[in-house]
């Protein structure tokens, strides 16, 4: 009888690492291993922080008696690659050149594959890793690339790896293909995507990193085009402070201070009306982009499917349901 095969998962986030070790599809182990501010600051670039996580995660499967010799594929979240079709890669040299350079954009989601490659190669000689649909799946149709200024193409970089997995999920659970069903589905995390899945193919869906869509937690979503450029020639910012404007200082924590929905959805049940109107204009700008990636499926949505932390507050999720559902 065949053996099952033992996969290390590692899932870097801006401030965290998740670990999972699997018997095939049974959960041995998981940790989310949380990053101090201080720590995460001391390094330049975020690439330079994979010795450090790599450390760390060595020592988690140590303490919890996981034997490094008996896992067979490491397997990391992919990051900003060259964009590519959906679906399971082997890292190899070129690969691990493309995660490793930072010059056009830099983000958490890179370490994935390089931490896999480095711990695969650490555990024993000859152990595969892989990526799997990392965040610039490219799988738009021509008319979706298309913005309106030939200069600035649209381009996919979204939550490729959970919307495809809770694709696939659905489907599984519903006796189908996912490559038979047309779904719109919502990462609604500290960033926001709206993805339409025809067929198994992401064919449009809103750029989550660099500010199109809905606010977010902690991005600004889209913008009025005119004002921006305004502001950013006003001398007051610079480029990298317009940036941040658009991901990590934008939508919640521009409004409110804060990128924990957690805390702001509290606010709104205290009776705080500021942290209401923000919080349903978050609701009514996602409810919006639903809406047009209902008219991208030509109206033939098998359903409208919610994921992400932020999906587990039920009055935030009703609001939506009630504009779309």
């Amino acid at each position: 009888m065949e053996e099952n095969m033992r996969i290390l998962a590692i899932n870097p986030g801006s401030t965290s690492t998740k670990i999972s070790v699997f018997d095939e599809h049974e959960d041995l182990f998981t940790i989310n291993i949380k990053h101090s501010t201080e720590e995460i600051n001391s390094y330049k670039r975020i690439i330079d922080q994979y010795e450090f996580r790599e450390k760390i995660i060595l020592r988690e499967l140590k303490q919890a008696g996981i034997e490094f010799s008996s896992i067979d594929v490491v397997v990391g979240r992919g990051g900003l690659v060259k964009p590519i079709p959906g679906g399971v890669y082997r890292i190899n040299d070129a690969l691990m050149r493309d995660l490793k350079d930072d010059k056009t954009r830099s983000h958490a989601s890179n370490l994935g594959g390089v931490l896999a490659y480095e711990i695969a190669r650490a555990i024993k000689p000859g152990t595969d890793a892989f990526i799997v649909d990392p965040v610039v799946v490219d799988e738009l149709e021509p008319v979706a690339r298309l913005s309106g200024m030939p200069e600035i193409p649209r381009i996919s970089i979204f939550h490729a790896l959970n919307q495809k997995a809770v694709a696939r999920r659905y489907a599984r659970e519903h006796g189908v293909k996912y490559e038979n069903l047309n779904l719109i589905v919502v990462h609604l995390g500290g960033g926001i995507t709206v993805g339409a899945h025809k067929n198994g193919k992401v064919i449009d869906v809103n750029n989550g990193l660099d500010g199109e869509g809905p606010y977010s937690p902690e991005r600004s979503g889209g913008l009025p085009v005119a004002d921006l450029v305004s502001l950013c020639f006003s001398g007051k910012f610079t480029h990298e402070e317009i940036k941040r404007k658009i991901t990590g200082q934008g939508g919640l924590v521009a409004y409110l201070g804060t990128n924990s929905a957690y805390d702001v959805s509290r606010k709104v049940k205290d009776g705080d009306e500021g942290a209401t109107l923000v919080y349903q204009g978050m609701a009514y700008q996602v409810s919006k982009d639903i809406g047009a990636m209902s008219a991208v499926l030509e109206g033939k949505v098998d359903a409208i499917i919610l994921t992400g932390g932020v999906a587990y507050d039920e009055m935030l999720c009703k609001w939506i349901e009630q504009k779309v559902g």
